[in-house]
């Protein structure tokens, strides 16, 4: 290349001049490609979000044992170096009031803070607030100062120690160094090692490079229906804060408008979509604004960009701060300045107190954003965070005088005001069910820490098992006494992954460990109906099984459904002429309707599920501009399925027909119950021609291309095996002549990872559990 010279014009823009002789005068290739895909195509299907955070993105590779490496540090030693840190203050990013807990119990709660029951993404399992889109929100504000803070001790600890793990133990050291008796900590959650592309946060599109501020992003919305106090007032599904770029709300109120019961509103549905009640919500918002200060120094408009666009030499921290140190007094967040509390630095019922006591008026920051002060000249003061001596008003948000006017919120602090220690045990409570919340089952749990109460509603609990499992022996004489009665292939099959088909990764819950598939809500649910004659029988072999030993040895209803599903793939297997055994790990366990949140449990619903070719009759209603199979997509990815693994357990399902209703939908064969690959022949077959059969383009005819007569008939959810170039070409590779026999192994293997999906009782905390061969 000649006279190729590099004009850097800002700290974010390169022009390359000049001529390259390697094709033209700009070097693009892989880093240089726009528009990408989605932007050429936007309603292209993007199979790819399945590889997302993979192996090859993991340096520690598939052997990493994180349970037996966090089991190698002594969490008291651990604790007492986040402690002693905590009472520090380092120059470049003082700590306010010399102590830097509250900032760290804002990191720890805005990590935990993104969960959503909807479909229980977010949340602090996996440390995502280290990378983009989280990282950059301007809710999350100077939270990359934080875990910059935290850098020494996460390098002393190295990966035995996740970034997850440390930004929730420390927020709790926080708690307790400021008088707060902690409800427990476990250890246990794994780093993800990339950004999160496959969680939607929201149907706005925003340029953000056109973004000046907090308030110029949140008035971009489109996320509600209605307005706030209309009774169709509603925020859009799985979506769980009420605007872009923040955890909860807006804490000037819905789009700064300074209105106390519209916030209350917001509250009320944002902490409702993230698992929370009344009483949990009151005892968070009280008792995370008993400690620090909101910061409000500098217009939000002369803030720096977020990491993500910050400049290189920046290294990964943004919002700079032009005015004075641009930290300590200088600080700038959200916008609002001041603190709650005389006493900042200290757990008491101070903020309830100051608030019921006196009157509030509302004022302006130094930056511009609205908050509230006391009208009363005589109200304490709380002390500045950096000058000795200098004392200020007292603060609160919009979001905070919305527990006063609210009338089921008052309830609850005046509560608290009358019951100090009630209210501790709350905030405690609510504070762990917030940090542990998306973790999953308590094998899962790590540390000397959980040994605290069981059967919490929220945590999915089942009981311990009070007898031996079974063995190779009893599992032959189940395997006969369930063929003995007489269920299909696909009746069977169809149960046994309606039971494991609940589990999401996303915040490890459902699955078929616990038999829930017999108890409310699942066993109403529409798509569940096939499998309740299915249940009844195998409850008759489960309960004659047991009457007759006399060894202590027991199976669970939990068990023998995945069991029957077993023995429907080696059944359909033969038939296909392949002798191949299925894994089958017993020691599943029968929990209690008593033990099972049903209104929790209903958010696991599918509204649409493409393995069982399922559609609610409310889909248009509930999906807005989202097609059944992005929903498809969506499922398989909260089942950690590859786009092979995806498209090898539809197809042998196709063949099983484990449709919802026992339709012949994407059932492309004559031979139901054989494990077959004639699903991918179909949707290959350029003798087919593909017709809608209804105007949406739901349903489809599939015709003989010669004579014009009906063949098949298909949902949305199997033609996108066609349709989709990727997944197409996946179809390629079972659809030859060389593809049954690996059809069926590969069916097996990833017929074996659903069912052991939930089952962290053996599968431990290794992220890339094998699969059986």
């Amino acid at each position: 290349m000649d006279d190729m010279r590099i004009d850097k014009t800002n700290t974010e823009t390169f022009e390359m001049k000049g001529q390259c002789p390697f094709g033209g005068d700009r070097i693009g290739g892989a880093f240089g490609g726009r528009p990408a895909l989605e932007n050429w195509y936007p309603h292209r299907l993007r199979v790819e979000l399945l590889h997302q955070n993979g192996l090859a993105a993991d340096p520690l590779g598939p052997d990493f044992d994180y349970a037996a490496e966090f089991a190698k540090i002594d969490l008291n030693a651990l604790k007492n170096d986040i402690k002693q840190f905590l009472t520090s203050s380092v120059a470049w990013w003082p700590s306010d009031y010399g102590n830097y807990g509250p900032q760290m119990i804002r990191m720890a709660w805005h990590s935990a803070g993104t969960y959503r029951i909807a479909d229980g993404r977010g949340g602090a399992g996996t440390g995502m607030q280290r990378f983009a889109p989280i990282s950059s929100w301007w809710d999350n504000g100077n939270t990359d100062k934080s875990r910059r803070l935290l850098q020494p001790i996460k390098h002393k600890y190295g990966n035995a120690l996740s970034w997850a793990d440390l930004m929730v133990l420390t927020g709790n050291c926080a708690l307790e160094i400021m008088g707060l008796p902690t409800y427990g900590f476990a250890a246990g959650r794994l780093d993800a090692w990339e950004a999160d592309n496959a969680t939607y946060w929201g149907p706005e599109v925003v340029d953000m490079g056109s973004v000046s501020s907090f308030d110029d992003m949140v008035n971009r919305d489109k996320r509600w229906r209605g307005q706030n106090g209309d009774p169709d007032y509603d925020l859009e599904n799985p979506l769980a804060a009420s605007h872009q770029a923040l955890i909860y709300v807006n804490p000037e109120g819905p789009y700064a408008s300074g209105d106390p019961m519209a916030s209350a509103r917001d509250i009320r549905i944002t902490f409702t979509r993230m698992a929370m009640n009344n009483e949990e919500t009151v005892a968070l918002i009280a008792g995370g604004h008993a400690f620090g200060k909101s910061h409000g120094m500098t217009p939000a408009k002369e803030i720096g960009p977020p990491p993500e666009m910050a400049p290189m030499e920046a290294m990964g921290l943004g919002w700079h701060n032009p005015r004075g140190a641009g930290s300590g007094k200088d600080t700038m967040t959200n916008g609002i300045e001041g603190s709650w509390t005389p006493d900042p630095t200290q757990w008491d019922n101070s903020y309830l107190e100051n608030l019921f006591r006196f009157e509030w008026e509302q004022t302006k920051s130094p930056a511009g954003a609205l908050q509230w002060t006391p009208k009363d000249p005589n109200a304490p003061k709380t002390p500045d965070a950096h000058v000795a001596g200098q004392m200020h008003p007292l603060m609160m948000m919009t979001s905070d005088i919305a527990l006063k006017v609210d009338p089921e919120y008052r309830k609850v602090c005046e509560k608290f005001l009358g019951d100090f220690d009630a209210f501790t045990q709350a905030f405690s409570k609510a504070w762990y069910k917030l940090t542990h919340r998306d973790m999953g089952p308590k094998h899962r749990y790590l540390g000397p820490e959980v040994t605290i109460e069981d059967g919490l509603l929220w945590q999915d609990p089942l009981p311990d098992a009070a007898y031996a499992p079974v063995g190779e022996p009893e599992i032959a004489a189940l395997k006969q006494a369930i063929l003995d009665k007489g269920l299909s292939v696909s009746d069977l099959a169809f149960t046994a992954f309606s039971a494991a088909a609940t589990y999401r990764d996303s915040d490890k819950r459902g699955g078929a460990n616990g038999g829930r598939l017999a108890l409310a809500p699942q066993k109403d649910w529409a798509v569940n109906r096939r499998a309740t004659p299915v249940v009844e029988a195998l409850r008759g072999v489960m309960e004659a099984f047991n009457d007759r030993r006399s060894d202590g040895k027991r199976v669970s209803l939990a068990d023998l459904i995945v069991l029957g599903g077993c023995v429907a793939v080696e059944k359909a297997a033969s038939e296909a002429g392949a002798v191949i055994p299925v894994p089958f790990t017993p020691g599943r366990v029968d929990t209690t309707q008593e033990l099972t949140d049903i209104e929790m449990f209903t958010w696991l619903k599918p509204v649409a599920d493409g393995f069982r070719n399922y559609v609610d009759d409310g889909f248009g209603q509930m999906a807005r501009n989202v097609s059944p199979e992005e929903l498809f997509l969506d499922k398989a990815n909260l089942m950690t399925l590859t786009a092979p693994e995806w498209a090898v357990l539809t197809a042998g399902l196709r063949a099983l027909n484990a449709n919802h209703d026992g339709g012949r939908h994407g059932v492309f064969t004559d031979r139901v119950g054989v494990l077959s690959t004639d699903f991918f022949k179909a949707v290959t077959d350029t003798d087919l021609v593909w017709e809608k059969a209804d105007a949406d383009g739901m349903t489809f005819t599939l015709k003989d291309r010669a004579t014009g007569q009906p063949k098949y008939q298909a949902t949305r959810s199997d033609l996108v095996f066609g349709s989709n170039a990727q997944l197409r070409n996946i179809a390629d590779a079972y659809a030859g002549s060389d593809g049954e026999a690996r059809f069926v192994k590969d069916f097996v293997r990833v017929w074996d990872k659903v069912m052991m999906l939930d089952r962290y009782d053996v599968k431990g905390h290794k992220r890339y559990a094998p699969m059986a061969a």
